[in-house]
């Protein structure tokens, strides 16, 4: 008989899906459950099976495993397969506050925060790629990671000596949160994944990539930045993976029956060297009993010795085996064990890790920053004469006020973070090496009103790196005749213009507390403080404004009608460069330059953290080679390419890429803008319109049951929003429920509330009713209860919590009374549907916000979010 290793390749698959966790509560617990994450291994599996990518016995499933089953489990696919291993895990992700490592949560993790924070029963990815899967010896390896902050495990394959075995999947981009959505489905990225791998004719892993990334788009996915939701995927150059299209054993049968792995190119199995486990298990143990202290043994790194030809490494496996569950343990508390790995560059030569820079930009500049950032890795000045690189860049962007707030004012939590509600790392990402704001007015905003003990210093780089003016981006049917209009007149007159030459036309700009763009065309807008309200009047529209530039004309085209008569304030750059939604059909613009709109200067500011003395030496040397090639001809041509213009001259760095509808040198132009009015603007703006006026109709009915526990329930997401309600605002909360009472019973009176006073009331009293809903009854109650109130001029908002199974009482001549009530109060209507395709063109729920002004969200928007920025629009909350 021969020996297993030596017979056909076999295939294995490990699916984990860990959605209960034995810790969510404060100090150390996860953020919660995640009752969606319970439906993914089943469905996943049926579609390998389906999908002819695994046979059944060949596949592994785990349901919120602990640590060491999942380690146990780790171990023995990888020494089993010889074809194609799959490693598939959901559930909660965390990061380090360097971002520089991914730790997958089992069901007993916990966190302990600190100096050194400490992930508990975790497995930390560098340490599944160095032990479990370089040991394996499987033709092919695909990982594929849907959790929060997947993408922070890219960095580790870049540093994985073997990469070219591996091909990873990750859910979304580096540093991103993202919601796992309705509880009764499985998480957005795994059913999009389970629909494409169940397909009867294969895939290959690259492909299966690509079409997730559209998916994602189409069904308009974004995390909970509020950013694009895109899918990752590393592999190396010209290595590709097919899944399925075979019979279930992820191959193709030869003709004598044997099987041939359906990978392109094949490689020779890998040898596994040896290992010699003993000093490993000794200095685990050490660093066990360090771990009693949560500070000594955890800082400590164990190190493996491989001996080629070891004569007893064979009979030193089976103690490798009883280790490694101790090992992976030890791994995941921050004890790893291996040393860095190393990469490779040119005639083989052995690279040691490269430092990794992580740069922080406006949000309207991340593609092009990132861009820049792929560019300086591969160049001269990046790499060494034996082909490694120096540097490695993550680049990621957040909120422009919610960035300059966290350098202001929370550099200590942003550092270390601990129990207080401000939590940089978890809003906005990792400490920043480099800091890339869209003004030079926000590095001044920052100096000027920065905590004096803070433990972070700021050092502005002059000149900017680039220039771009935001305009007024007009559709070319409405364009000034004669051109001469274009240029010279201030951004009020030019509007004044517009609607005066089409009396529906409407004018849009991003939102000005996140994006500099958005701000700084608020500068123009306001003129001064005196013309806050007609410069709002200017941008009114239904529901919240895009959060950036780019959502902004890509969200123009969904309604022709919209695109072909509203202006869009945005910078000239993205006029050039396209937008990510480049085919989707799009009036052409024509650019006005308002003389008294600052433009866009990005600047190059140097992020030094107090305590950041061990390498300071290095990332310093790679700061400054990152700088000086972004400012020379190499950062130059990216900005060029992009649509930017030189930051002396104001003259475009590529004028032949300049289209039509733009200027070649547009004068008089308001170069830059001044700390003063960008303070002056966004204050202005958050101070508009006073205290709000809130009325919740909270669904109280039988057919909530299954969706009333939890952050994200019914009264979770209540709660949730009650951050942006300050004690000026005035709000009030109904249960609907036909109890024969009436459509509604008061929960929380009209009123100003402390927020702790309504959450107890909520806890006491919110409550699901074994009755039906009348939403008729109550909404017109509502818009009555608003009527009464709206002397005072207040902004008002009713706010609908349901789960959009309404029957009879929203259909017919019901809906059309509610629908008109909507249309004529003047009171927008924002409706958070819990479930998938409550707001799908032509349902109850999204018919009464459009034709209200407000917003409907379902199971497609990260709805605890979005209801939260919509209070806090017209609330003057904290949060």
């Amino acid at each position: 008989m021969q020996p297993q290793d030596a017979g056909e390749p076999m295939d294995r698959a490990l699916l984990i899906g860990v959605s209960d966790y034995r810790h969510t509560k404060p100090p150390h617990g996860v953020p919660g459950e995640l009752p969606a994450v319970g439906n993914n291994v089943g469905v996943l599996r049926e579609a390998l099976v389906r999908g002819r990518v695994f046979a059944d016995e060949d596949i592994t499933a785990l349901r919120s495993p602990d640590l060491a089953e999942a380690g146990r489990a780790l171990q023995r696919v990888a020494r089993e397969a010889r074809g194609l291993l799959l490693v598939y895990f959901a559930g909660h992700g965390a990061i380090p506050s360097g971002g520089d490592e991914l730790y997958l949560q089992m069901r007993d993790a916990e966190v302990f925060a600190g100096e050194h924070t400490v992930f508990s029963g975790a497995v930390k990815f560098g340490d599944l790629m160095a032990t479990v899967l370089a040991t394996s010896r499987a033709e092919r390896i695909v990982v594929i990671l849907d959790c929060c902050f997947a993408g922070n495990a890219a960095r580790v394959w870049e540093h994985f000596e073997d990469k070219r075995r591996v091909v990873l999947l990750m859910s979304v981009q580096a540093n991103h949160r993202i919601d796992a959505g309705d509880p009764r489905t499985p998480t957005p990225l795994t059913e999009n994944l389970a629909e494409l791998l169940g397909e009867a004719d294969g895939t290959t892993v690259s492909r299966l990539a690509a079409r997730l990334r559209r998916r994602m788009a189409e069904q308009h996915r974004r995390t909970l930045r509020n950013e694009p939701w895109e899918p990752q995927l590393r592999a190396d150059a010209g290595v590709e993976v097919r899944l399925g299209g075979g019979d279930g054993a992820g191959g193709q049968p030869d003709d004598d029956g044997s099987r041939t792995p359906v990978t392109d190119p094949p490689l020779p199995p890998v040898p596994v060297p040896p290992v010699r486990p003993w000093g490993v298990l000794v200095r685990g143990l050490r660093g066990l009993r360090g771990l009693r202290g949560r500070g000594r043994g955890v800082r400590r790194r164990l190190r493996t010795w491989w001996r080629a030809g070891d004569p007893a490494g064979s009979s030193r496996r089976l103690l490798f085996r009883l280790a490694l569950p101790v090992l992976l343990a030890l791994g995941m508390l921050g004890v790893g064990l291996y040393g860095p790995l190393g990469l490779t560059g040119g005639d083989d030569t052995r690279c040691a890790p490269p430092l990794e820079l992580r740069v922080l930009t406006d949000p309207d500049l991340e593609e092009t920053v990132r861009t820049a950032a792929g560019a300086y890795l591969t160049s001269d000045a990046n790499t060494t004469d034996a082909g490694c690189r120096h540097t490695g860049i993550t680049v990621y962007s957040a909120g422009s006020s919610d960035v300059v707030d966290a350098l202001r004012r929370h550099t200590d939590t942003w550092k270390e973070p601990g129990v207080d509600e401000a939590n940089p790392q978890r809003d906005i990402g990792p400490q920043p090496d480099v800091w890339i704001p869209g003004s030079r007015a926000e590095v001044d905003r920052v100096l000027e009103q920065q905590d004096t003990d803070a433990v972070a210093e700021l050092e502005p780089e002059e000149p900017p790196l680039a220039y771009s003016p935001v305009v007024l981006a007009v559709p070319e049917r409405l364009a000034p005749r004669p051109p001469d209009e274009l240029t010279g007149l201030t951004l009020s007159t030019m509007i004044d213009a517009l609607t005066a030459r089409a009396e529906d036309a409407a004018v849009r700009r991003p939102d000005p507390e996140y994006t500099d763009s958005g701000l700084l065309a608020t500068v123009g807008l306001y003129g001064d403080t005196g013309a806050v309200a007609r410069g709002e009047r200017m941008v009114r529209q239904p529901g919240p404004p895009s959060p950036t530039a780019g959502d902004l004309l890509c969200g123009l085209p969904a309604d022709d009608a919209v695109d072909d008569r509203t202006a869009a304030l945005v910078p000239e750059f993205l006029l050039i460069s396209g937008v990510e939604c480049e085919d989707t059909v799009r009036a052409p613009r024509v650019a006005q330059y308002p003389a008294d709109v600052p433009g866009t200067d990005p600047v190059f500011v140097r992020v030094r953290w107090d305590g950041g003395d061990a390498d300071a030496t290095a990332r310093d040397a790679a700061v400054a080679s990152f700088r000086d090639w972004l400012a020379g001809d190499g950062g130059r041509e990216v900005f060029a390419r992009y649509g930017f213009r030189d930051p002396r001259t104001q003259e475009l760095l590529a004028p032949g890429r300049k289209p039509d509808g733009v200027k070649y040198a547009p004068s008089p132009l308001d170069a830059s803008a001044g700390r003063n009015e960008m303070e002056q603007a966004l204050s202005a703006y958050q101070a508009y319109g006073g205290p709000g006026r809130v009325l919740f109709l909270l669904d109280s009915s039988g057919s909530m049951a299954g969706l009333w526990q939890g952050p994200s329930g019914g009264p979770g997401l209540l709660r949730q929003t009650l951050g942006g309600l300050g004690t000026a605002d005035e709000y009030g909360v109904w249960a609907v429920a036909d109890t024969g009472d009436g459509p509604y019973e008061t929960l929380l009176g009209f009123g100003a509330h402390r927020r702790e006073d309504a959450e107890k009331t909520l806890d006491e009293r919110a409550r699901v009713r074994d009755v039906s809903a009348d939403p008729h009854a109550a909404l017109l109650a509502a818009f009555d209860e608003m009527e009464d109130r709206k002397d005072d001029g207040r902004p008002q908002l009713i706010v609908h919590i349901t789960d959009g199974r309404h029957g009879e009482h929203l259909s017919g001549g019901r809906l059309t009374d509610v629908l008109d009530r909507a249309e004529t109060s003047g009171v927008p209507v924002t409706v958070a549907v819990l479930g998938a395709g409550g707001c799908d063109r032509g349902r109850p729920d999204r018919r009464i916000a459009d034709v209200s002004g407000g917003r409907c969200l379902d199971a497609g928007d990260d709805v605890g979010a979005a209801l939260h920025d919509e209070i806090a629009r017209i609330g003057t909350g904290d949060d």
